[in-house]
Parts: C-alpha cells; sequence; structure tokens
C-alpha cells in the first residue's frame, strides 16, 4: 500500500498498520539487516516546536537505516520563517534538496500544506491541536506489544484532552477496529472535543466521561496519562486543572497487574512514581513506548523513503 504523506492517523488502515508492527518486529530482532536500505538518502527534519523523543527518535532511526539527516531544531527562530517565508515556500525549496521532510510546527495544518507542494514525501510530526499520527502508530504498536491485541481492550485517556494532539491520534486510529471501550477523565475545562466524540460514535466505538479517576484504574487495561499543554491554554484553564489527576504510590496498585500506563512523554506532576518502581513494575510502560517509536518510525521511513508499494 502507497503512503505518499503522513499527515493523520485516517490514512493508516488496519492491513498497514499490521504491515509497520511486522516491520518494526524484524526491524528490533534483526537490525543489521536493514543498515544501508535508505544509504544516499537525506532526511530533512523541520521542528517549529520543541521535541526530544520524536526529533531524535526520527533522527536515529533515519541514520540506523544508513540515510543521512538535515535538521534545525528550532526553525521558528533559525529558519527563514523568521522573515516572513512560508511553510510553502519552505517545502518546495527542501524538498529539492531531501528525500523526506518531516514537520513539527505550533499551527494545525502546516504539515498538510507542506505535502500539497513538496516533490517528496511529507511525515507530520505534531501540528498545534491537530493531529500526530506518528505517535499514534507507536501507541498502537505499544498497546499490541504489551497486551497481544489491538481489539477487545478498554483504555482511559486521562489530562488535557481538549489540546492534547495525541490523544485525538489515537482516537481515530482506534476507531478502526472493534471492541474497544475508551473512558474520558480530564478537568472539567479541557474535555475531548465534539469532533471526537462524533467520529467516535460514527465507528461504534462505546466511549463515556468519568471524573474519578481512581474509580476506573482497576476496570481498564490501558491507562493514557497526558499532561496539561500549559503552552496552548491560559494561565487560568492551566491553574484549574493542573495536579488534578495525578497517579502516584497512593493509586498505582488500584491498577491490574496486567494493564499498562502509557504516556506519549515528557511526563510532570500527573505522574508521581519512585524510581525504582518505574524502572521495575512491567505496568509502566511509558519508557518501552517511547523505544518502540525508533522501531516503529525506521519501518515508516522505510517504506515511505524506499518507496515500497
Amino acid at each position: 500500500m502507497e503512503l505518499r504523506h503522513f499527515i493523520e492517523s485516517q490514512q493508516l488502515t488496519p492491513e498497514l498498520l499490521f504491515e509497520f508492527f511486522k516491520t518494526a518486529d524484524d526491524i528490533r530482532e534483526n537490525l543489521a539487516k536493514y543498515s544501508n536500505v535508505l544509504s544516499g538518502k537525506v532526511l530533512a527534519t523541520l521542528f517549529y516546536e520543541p521535541s526530544t523523543r520524536t526529533r531524535l527518535s526520527f533522527e536515529t532511526a533515519m541514520l540506523r537505516l544508513g540515510g543521512s539527516v538535515v535538521s534545525t531544531e528550532n526553525a521558528k527562530e533559525f529558519s527563514s520563517a523568521i522573515k516572513g517565508e512560508s511553510m510553502e515556500d519552505t517545502a518546495r525549496v527542501v524538498s529539492g534538496y531531501a528525500d523526506g521532510i518531516v514537520i513539527r510546527h505550533f499551527e494545525e495544518g502546516t504539515a498538510r500544506k507542506a505535502s500539497l507542494v513538496s516533490r517528496v514525501p511529507v511525515i507530520n510530526a505534531g501540528d498545534g491541536k491537530g493531529q500526530h499520527p506518528t505517535q499514534a502508530l507507536l501507541d498502537a504498536y505499544t498497546i499490541y506489544r504489551e497486551i497481544g491485541r489491538i481489539e477487545n481492550f478498554k483504555i482511559v485517556f486521562v489530562g488535557d484532552l481538549a489540546s492534547g494532539r495525541t490523544v485525538r491520534s489515537l482516537c481515530y486510529l482506534l476507531g478502526k477496529f472493534k471492541n474497544i471501550e475508551i473512558i474520558f477523565v480530564s478537568p472539567e475545562n479541557l474535555k475531548i472535543g465534539s469532533d471526537i466524540k462524533e467520529y467516535l460514535s460514527r465507528h461504534n466505538l462505546n466511549f463515556r466521561e468519568e471524573s474519578d479517576l481512581n474509580k476506573i484504574l482497576g476496570e481498564v487495561d490501558i491507562i493514557y496519562m497526558t499532561r496539561i499543554q500549559k503552552e496552548r491554554i491560559s494561565e487560568e484553564d492551566y491553574a484549574a486543572a493542573k495536579g488534578k489527576f495525578v497517579i502516584d504510590e497512593g493509586n498505582f496498585n488500584l491498577i491490574k497487574s496486567a494493564s499498562r500506563i502509557l504516556h506519549p512523554l515528557p511526563h510532570v506532576e500527573e505522574i508521581n512514581l519512585p524510581l525504582g518502581l518505574e524502572q521495575n513494575d512491567k505496568r509502566v510502560a511509558y519508557f518501552r513506548q517511547s523505544q518502540n517509536g525508533l522501531f516503529i518510525r525506521m519501518a515508516l521511513l522505510r517504506k515511505m523513503l524506499g518507496h515500497l508499494a
């Protein structure tokens, strides 16, 4: 299946998703086999917002596949954007230098604009409050690896559900599967958007909203924590939401032994667990989740830049 650009989670079919899972697993076990598959290719990473995991995992993925990387870590200040250049013009220029472009931007829809004029594949690495489709891809891969399935489970999304693009992206992806129940737990001022609720309803996924996190920790298979996105909301909204829903030593043991805690990271006050517990308890999966991002992005780049049908 061709994937010319990767802008939103809805582009992923179940068949394509499992193809990526299979490739990522093979890369994990046979890394040397893939060390030259993108030899001679160049990836451009344009990040207009701060990033640690997404940028470094994409760049590491490209290097481990034998390719090269050209990058700007703070494109908002250290690119021609500060001179007023449009994203369309930037994409036209950069697509003449590189074989693929990864873009993170603070404005929703920017990656799509770039894809309309780019001569090479464009990958959305997060656009404002819009989507983060490669995060949804690695989240789904993590769920599959941790509980052995991508259907027939119950998940709770916790935190800033109004601003969090990772939750939006994963909801769009989960809508393609069956027998998944979703619970939303958030501050009153940061609830999930009506567009996501309408999408889930159209795809016959059961969902509900709850106000008591402890009440539902024992009934779910996946706890997907998110931070309050201070940079995207008002000071008043942040003050009203900060520290409202937390996993700590006080409620950690309410979680089933077979359940897993995910988080797109970085985590701040919403997870407060001792280091030893984070390192040794299997229920804590978010660092494995982050590591999965490398292998799944290697699988993605191999397909998109290697022009695999």
